[in-house]
């Protein structure tokens, strides 16, 4: 039985640290990502005041730019591969088995709620450099095992475990009597106490936290929360659940992070004072457009003139006193054209920060290929680390988790991925777009030595070439009938996937 007193200590310890983020956090969210904000500033009263819109178009187009290239929802984005210790033979006999286990996989990501859930957690993570992907299992019947939720910011708090990653999860939420015994049946409570909390509509905070084990694994637990609760719940059991998982169901991922932070740094953070400078000068130029149409007027107080009765409409006639001035326009000290020069540079910076500025725009001139390889080349430089970290912290934990849920229900057989004998290969945009390269600069090769004559194309290994060519292009393995030799010329048997079931790192 865990410690629950020990756990919530954690758990304030936890919500100290991010509390120094939470200003930063609901100003990214009031300026970029403004539909978030009351997920996260549940208690703001301040009214939203949102004048320009660029930096929320651009985060929109970023976020489905990642989308399309890190998880693309109509195609697949990784494959289960040989590792690094199987020879060629071994690899191409496993290939056709390992496709089928990743189509698996991939056909129960197709049909959950994936696409969704993941495309709000990179708003999440453009807005604020940190995002939450729940990954759980769905109920048996459903069309997947798959269930996802993108967390708000609001209910989770984070730390680095001992492997320098974000193992430890504690999110609070808040739920009715009602949902509560839904979720959790062993939940038991008097009459007196569901009526007084039925009554009340009380809401219950409950707190789950997924920490990491020594020896590998998670523990999972769900308590109430001691402080703050209703009345009727003082005195029971808190713990409602305590599990034990192999892979964790949080899934928490960063853009960048600084030496020692937990979490992450956004880029709408760097663009932030561009963003609210913007904001403001709109606002003025909203303010002295208003100026512009109505302008300000002068009247003599000469008690016959009401200026509460005066409307400033076209064809309005206003009646004044016989030797008063009436209404009088009152000039403007100056113009406020240098506005302009002002807003379209700093829409230009937050463009930039945001990466709005390397995708190409529709109404110009049409961009030879060498400029799209070129943009794409300028495009992985800047995203290059944010890549290699998502594919630490987001990628290669989904394919973990997932394996390890079509496991238990006994859909795929029993393997691990330990880069030794299986590895997973990434298919995104951008890793499709090296292999491409890979691919050009090989037949480049190939081609010159072609044309050496034959005794240098005898020290080419055809068949060899010939996979490797097909797995750089995404060429399904059973299209490709290539069989290894053996020193008698005989041909090697077929390796089944049994010989490597069962090894786990």
């Amino acid at each position: 039985m865990s410690d629950v007193q020990h756990i919530y200590a954690k758990y304030k310890k936890a919500l100290n640290k991010r509390s120094a983020w939470d200003s930063t956090w609901e100003e990214c969210y009031e300026f970029a990502l403004p539909q978030r904000e009351s997920a996260f500033a549940q208690s703001s009263s301040k009214i939203n005041q949102l004048f320009d819109g660029t930096a929320p178009d651009c985060v929109d187009q970023l976020a489905a730019l990642m989308l399309s290239e890190m998880t693309p929802p109509w195609g697949k984005w990784f494959k289960l591969t040989a590792g690094t210790d199987l020879s060629q033979e071994d690899a191409s006999s496993i290939s056709p088995t390992l496709e089928k286990i990743s189509d698996t996989i991939q056909a129960h990501f197709d049909r959950s709620n994936f696409a969704l859930e993941i495309h709000q957690c990179y708003l999440d993570l453009i807005t604020t450099g940190t995002a939450c992907l729940l990954f759980e299992e769905a109920p048996l019947g459903y069309t997947s095992a798959f269930r996802f939720l993108c967390v708000p910011l609001s209910e989770i708090c984070l730390d680095e475990g001992p492997s320098g990653r974000l193992d430890c999860t504690f999110r609070k939420s808040q739920m009715d009597y009602l949902t509560l015994k839904n979720r959790f049946p062993n939940f038991e409570l008097n009459d007196k106490a569901v009526r007084a909390l039925t009554e009340d509509e009380a809401k219950i905070s409950i707190i789950e936290s997924v920490l990491p084990r020594i020896g590998g694994g998670y523990t999972y637990s769900v308590f109430l929360e001691p402080d703050n609760q209703h009345d009727s719940l003082k005195g029971v059991n808190s713990l409602l659940k305590e599990s034990v998982f192999s892979t964790s169901p949080f899934i928490s991922f960063r853009w960048v992070k600084a030496p020692g932070e937990v979490y992450g740094r956004s880029p709408v953070m760097k663009a932030l004072p561009d963003i609210k400078t913007a904001n403001k000068v709109v606002e003025l130029i909203l303010k002295n457009a208003s100026i512009a149409v109505t302008g300000i007027w002068l009247a003599e107080d000469d008690g016959v003139l009401n200026p509460a009765n005066i409307k400033l409409t076209p064809g309005a006639i206003i009646p004044k006193a016989v030797g008063s001035k009436g209404l009088t326009p009152l000039e403007a000290p100056g113009k406020f054209d240098v506005s302009q020069l002002v807003i379209e540079d700093l829409r230009s910076h937050i463009r930039h920060a945001l990466l709005g500025d390397k995708l190409g725009q529709l109404d110009q001139e049409r961009m030879t290929a060498t400029e799209v390889r070129e943009r794409s080349a300028q495009m992985m430089r800047i995203l290059g680390a944010t890549y290699g970290r998502l594919q630490t912290e987001l990628l290669m934990p989904l394919v973990d988790r997932a394996a390890a849920l079509l496991r238990r229900r006994g859909e795929i057989p029993d393997i691990y991925v330990d880069n030794h004998l299986l590895k997973v290969a990434y298919k995104s945009t951008r890793a499709n777009e090296q292999a491409q390269i890979d691919a050009e600069n090989a037949l480049t090769w190939f081609n010159t030595i072609t044309k050496m004559g034959d005794i240098a194309l005898q020290n080419i290994n055809i068949p060899l070439f010939v996979k490797w060519l097909g797995d750089k292009l995404n060429v399904p393995s059973d299209i490709l009938q290539i069989s290894y030799k053996n020193d008698d010329n005989s041909s090697n048997n077929i390796i089944d996937l049994s010989n490597y079931i069962g090894t786990k790192s």
